[in-house]
Parts: C-alpha cells; sequence; structure tokens
C-alpha cells in the first residue's frame, strides 16, 4: 500500500489535476453564488483518477474538455431554475409615483405619446385609455417594459 501511495504521489500528472481541482474549488468559493468553475473542478477530479488509472496526458486532458462541457450542458437547465430571480426587480417600482411632462400627445389608439421623466424620453400611455395633451403633468403609475404608463 505504501508503494502505490508513493507512486501517486510523485507522479506529477496527478498532482496537477489535484492542484487543479483545488484552485477551481477555491474560484467557486470566492465567487458565492455565481456557479463559475464547480464544473472545472469535477472536470479535474475525472482527468485526476484517469492519471492514476495510468492513462497518458492526452487522454486526461481530453477527459477534462469532455467532462467541463458535458457537465456544463447537463447542469443548465439546473442551474437557470436556480438562479431565476424571484419577486420583482428592485429597479421596476423605481419611477412610481414620480412626475413627468407630456411631450408628445398620448393617445392609446394610435399608440403615440412620449414623456420626459428625469430628463429620459419614454414611450407612455394613458391609464384610463384616455387622451392626454403636449405640456400636461403626469404621474408614473406602471412600468411596461420601455413604456410607462401615465395618468393625471
Amino acid at each position: 500500500m505504501a508503494e502505490v501511495f508513493s507512486s501517486l504521489v510523485t507522479n506529477t500528472q496527478i498532482i496537477g489535476w489535484a492542484v487543479a481541482f483545488v484552485v477551481f474549488l477555491i474560484i467557486e468559493g470566492i465567487t458565492p453564488g455565481a456557479l463559475v468553475s464547480i464544473w472545472f473542478a469535477a472536470a479535474a477530479l475525472f482527468s485526476m483518477l484517469a492519471a492514476i488509472a495510468g492513462l497518458g496526458f492526452v487522454w486526461q486532458l481530453a477527459i477534462f474538455v469532455a467532462a467541463s462541457i458535458i457537465l456544463l450542458i447537463v447542469s443548465r437547465p439546473l442551474v437557470k431554475r436556480i438562479r431565476k430571480p424571484e419577486g420583482e426587480d428592485p429597479n421596476e417600482n423605481y419611477d412610481l409615483g414620480k412626475t413627468a411632462v407630456v411631450v408628445e400627445h398620448v393617445c392609446n389608439k394610435t399608440g403615440e405619446g412620449r414623456v420626459k421623466l428625469d430628463g429620459v424620453d419614454w414611450a407612455a400611455r394613458s391609464e384610463d385609455g384616455g387622451d392626454i395633451e403636449e405640456g400636461a403633468v403626469v404621474t408614473v403609475k406602471q412600468v411596461d417594459g420601455t413604456k410607462l404608463i401615465v395618468a393625471r
């Protein structure tokens, strides 16, 4: 048993993959929640096992690349589900309640209308469906993508 362990320790490829494994884990540890390198750490572990089994470096490298790609592809749906933001975007309601000035007649029927809010020109629609004339001061009631829903 001591012979096997000493031969493993002296094999630079095994040590190299072990170091890569630890480095990828450290990178993952300092980027919490980002899932940056966990797949590469697992792939380095597989490659280290290939080195222990006596496979050549080309095979070890191929295993590393293949395992990284497969792990990324297989885990992508899971990661998307985990990282899906819950609740509302905190910036979504930032402009609610602010006042804006109508710079182009607002008409929901024709889809026309623009307001200026904090120096930024936005497409606008009226909350009640009625027209709002240019120059009117309105209140932002809702943000709908790139449009503001406004009311007098």
